[in-house]
């Protein structure tokens, strides 16, 4: 007798039987062999067998109960858990929006997401379901639509009013590694340049008189090339590495300045006019106050180490608990009583 293969339409079902007696026989051993009641056998064309004497030995049969022939070799659509492929269609509900998509979309491209892992087998992740059939995903539509996108094509599209910032978050929730680089890139790429123009000073002293007396002023490395702030209260400012000569000669003015504590460290004052000044527990070492009037003037505790005071005015000045080590210049007592 021959022996065949007999094939249910809905693989990988399939059984290796003998051929013998009538067709009749056939059908009845390949019910009992594929658990269905068989009613019609075909050829691997398609071809309807009604006569045994046309089986071969060795031939490949397909069974059914009765529907038509359809070849599950070149179907579109392969049975799900053939070659592990999944094409089904499947509806996401994210947080009330619909999206229909299939389930290769959601698993092939990032098969180490979130999402492959929902839904790479039916039933294991035990994913919730509305009323409608659709899974139920608790997260943003708007932010959401792009990464589907992005495993449907490949391609980052964002439309107008989308925070980048948004879908990098659902990117990052969701495991999608290879998009995560895209959206830092173009959220980078969407930021202003950074403005490094000067103010002037007006607004400089704007912005001072609008800053209250207990909150942080950082003003570091700024360009205040002959600035006025006579009278001004700069308390706690940090005003370090900062710049007050004017090429013009110019002098920067601030006498009678609240600058209690202030960090200039660092800063350029040649000639800066600093008379009758509050600089108590100031910071000011490395700066450079050549020529700097300084009368009158309250450097209690000031750390004045490294500074270059050469030809500086401090007649009258408050000098007590005042740091002068690593002074540039030597500086003569002459200096203080001027």
């Amino acid at each position: 007798f021959p022996f065949l293969s007999l094939f249910l339409f809905s693989f990988p079902s399939h059984h290796v039987v003998a051929v013998y007696g009538t067709l009749s026989d056939l059908l009845s051993v390949a019910s009992s062999k594929l658990g269905i009641k068989a009613t019609s056998v075909y050829n691997g064309k398609g071809g309807l067998i009604d006569d045994i004497a046309l089986i071969r030995d060795d031939d490949v049969l397909f069974v059914c109960e009765g529907e038509p022939f359809i070849d599950p070799q070149t179907d579109s659509k392969p049975p799900e858990g053939l070659l592990g492929f999944h094409t089904d269609w499947l509806t996401l509900n994210v947080g009330g929006r619909y999206f229909t998509t299939t389930r290769s979309t959601l698993v092939n491209k990032e098969p180490d997401s979130m999402l492959a892992h929902m839904f790479k087998d039916k039933g294991v992740w035990g994913n919730k379901q509305d009323h409608r059939g659709a899974f139920l995903i608790d997260r943003s539509p708007e932010y959401f639509e792009p990464i589907l996108n992005y495993l449907r094509h490949g391609q980052l599209i964002v439309n107008d009013g989308i925070n980048l910032l948004g879908v990098l978050e659902e990117a990052r929730f969701f495991g999608i590694d290879s998009l995560i680089e895209h959206l830092e890139v173009a959220i980078k790429n969407s930021q202003p340049p950074e403005d490094h123009s000067p103010i002037s000073r007006k607004e400089f002293v704007r912005f001072l008189l609008a800053t209250p007396t207990k909150s942080e002023l950082r003003c570091q490395c700024a360009n205040l090339q002959g600035v006025k702030m006579l009278c001004s209260n700069a308390e706690g400012a940090s005003l370090k590495l900062c710049n007050f000569e004017d090429p013009s000669g110019l002098k920067a003015n601030l006498e009678g300045a609240n600058l209690k504590g202030v960090d200039m460290e660092g800063s350029q004052m040649t000639g800066i006019n600093l008379r009758v000044a509050t600089l108590k527990n100031a910071k000011l070492k490395n700066c450079n106050l050549r020529g700097a009037t300084l009368a009158g003037t309250d450097l209690e505790n000031c750390d004045l180490s490294g500074c270059d005071l050469q030809e500086a005015n401090l007649r009258g000045s408050n000098v007590k608990g005042a740091i002068f080590e690593e002074m540039l210049t030597p500086l003569h007592m002459s200096q203080s009583v001027r």
